[in-house]
């Protein structure tokens, strides 16, 4: 079926899990989602990626490179190569005033917002609080099933499944003539997100030699 390498555009689907406790975190798989209640997406199915532009975790993209297209691949990845090693430095103490402040009464296990970072309580006591503000999943080892589906030849799909991954939405209308490319979306992207897009999809769709992107006005009713 042929083996895939560095910017070969991919359909795959996966399911990632923590290799202690062997809890299911993050998968393409409806049904697997609800079997493990995890917050449920609106966009269950398989991802199209870009080898190599690590829109996927950069342990799972850097594993897709040289597999074989058509398999299923059990993949284990470290905590550098995922969601980073622990970092001491991110772990605080923090009045507990500050939480009382805002009406907050903190307990351990809670996930909450301080001046702008996530953090995770881990342990109160009297006056302080210790708030572990490294990612949740950091120093943690995973392991991936991951289904390479399809390689992906036309260019309209490559860019579709580019801009799903970017955007974070499939909110848009994509139109490939020839070389040229033409992005329809609701709201307007920031001039520097727009530039950056612009380059990257010229880059590594090289049939692509012109991208020009069309807001729709918000129309006052």
């Amino acid at each position: 079926m042929g083996t895939i390498k560095k910017h070969d555009f991919v359909e795959i689907e996966y399911t990632g899990r923590l290799k202690e406790g062997d809890v299911v975190f993050d998968t393409t798989d409806e049904k697997i989602a609800k079997e493990n209640n995890l917050h449920s997406r609106s966009d269950y199915g398989p991802v199209i990626v870009c080898v190599g532009e690590e829109q996927i975790l950069k342990g799972l993209d850097k594993n897709v490179d040289g597999k074989e297209i058509g398999k299923e691949y059990d993949i284990d990845i470290k905590p550098e190569d995922a969601f980073g090693n622990k970092n001491a430095k991110l772990i605080q103490l923090v009045p507990t005033n500050k939480f009382k402040q805002q009406n907050i009464q903190p307990m351990p296990g809670m996930q909450l917002n301080i001046d702008g970072m996530m953090g995770t309580i881990k342990t109160v006591s009297g006056g302080r609080t210790l708030v572990d503000f490294n990612h949740p999943l950091a120093g943690k080892e995973l392991m991936y099933k991951i289904k390479i589906n399809r390689k992906i030849t036309n260019d309209k799909e490559k860019l579709e499944g580019y801009l799903r991954m970017g955007l974070g939405t499939k909110d848009f209308e994509v139109e490939v003539n020839n070389d040229d490319a033409k992005i329809k979306l609701k709201n307007e992207l920031p001039k520097e997100a727009e530039e950056m897009m612009n380059k990257k999809i010229i880059g590594i769709i090289p049939n692509i030699k012109k991208v020009e992107f069309v807001f729709e006005q918000q129309k006052n009713k």
